[in-house]
């Protein structure tokens, strides 16, 4: 088994606290890809818009 993030062999027993990483550096630097919104799942772009039960409670807010 390889570290997703450096590549390494990685010891995959449970001995390894940070598998499927070699390391806890590894294991943050993929944290941080995450945070950053640096993965991508392949598809057609979805459009961003709020729940039509989350409008209805500004409304009432508003009003």
């Amino acid at each position: 088994m390889r570290c997703p993030t450096c590549k390494k062999a990685v010891d995959a027993t449970p001995a390894n606290r940070y598998r499927p990483f070699c390391s806890e550096r590894c294991r943050m630097v993929d944290l941080g890809t995450w945070a950053g919104e640096d993965y991508r799942v392949p598809g057609a772009a979805v459009e961003d818009r709020e729940h039509p039960d989350d409008l209805k409670d500004k409304k009432k807010i508003l009003h």
